[in-house]
């Protein structure tokens, strides 16, 4: 979940800024999450409203809880995991973080960070549109995390980053012996894409 320091987030009005804040609010806009979760459309339109009343919400400045974004990796076989075991929060978790002024889309921002976190060259989101959305307390503020898929390309190496203090691969059911509820949904939806796909 990578923020450096030494970037500053963006000015209210700065394009960057703006572009970022504009491609969250389509995302969110557009995104119907599925029938039997009315508690992710109350998360959505609740993310669109914290939007429209922060400007900077996108970025980690914004006490008042911000967006990020994360990937869960999936292997090439469809088989397994690969969640980060994170240094500072000492969970099991997807790869995800702060947006940061570079990222020109949400998605984008999942996929950087998926690869940042995991090691793994060539991922690939499973959809442009989200999985499913999370709101969460964190050291820092609420994140209010979107949350994608990626799979990894055939022969992929994970390398462990400053993020992390280990990666490790899990089958589907094992997932639950390590990880919280919020992981354990976000792997159920992601299953149920990979089976029926858009």
């Amino acid at each position: 979940m990578t923020a450096p320091e030494e970037v500053p987030a963006p000015r209210d009005g700065s394009p960057d800024a703006t572009r970022l804040h504009r491609d969250a609010r389509r995302v969110l806009d557009d995104w119907r999450p599925p029938g039997d979760e009315p508690e992710q459309e109350r998360l959505r339109t609740s993310y669109l409203r914290h939007l429209a009343g922060h400007p900077d919400g996108m970025w980690k400045a914004c006490s008042a809880g911000h967006l990020t974004a994360s990937a869960l990796v999936v292997d090439p076989a469809r088989e397994r995991v690969l969640l980060t075991l994170h240094r500072k929060l000492r969970m099991w978790l997807q790869m995800g973080g702060h947006c940061e002024p570079q990222d020109a889309t949400l998605a984008a921002a999942a996929l950087r960070e998926a690869r940042e976190e995991s090691g793994v060259e060539g991922l690939t989101l499973l959809t442009r549109e989200p999985v499913r959305l999370d709101r969460h307390q964190t050291p820092c503020a609420w994140h209010l995390d979107v949350q994608y898929a990626a799979l990894a390309p055939a022969g992929a190496a994970e390398r462990v980053s400053e993020e992390s203090l280990e990666l490790g691969w899990f089958a589907y059911d094992e997932v639950s012996e390590v990880a919280d509820a919020s992981v354990v949904r976000l792997v159920e939806r992601t299953r149920a894409l990979l089976s029926h796909p858009a």
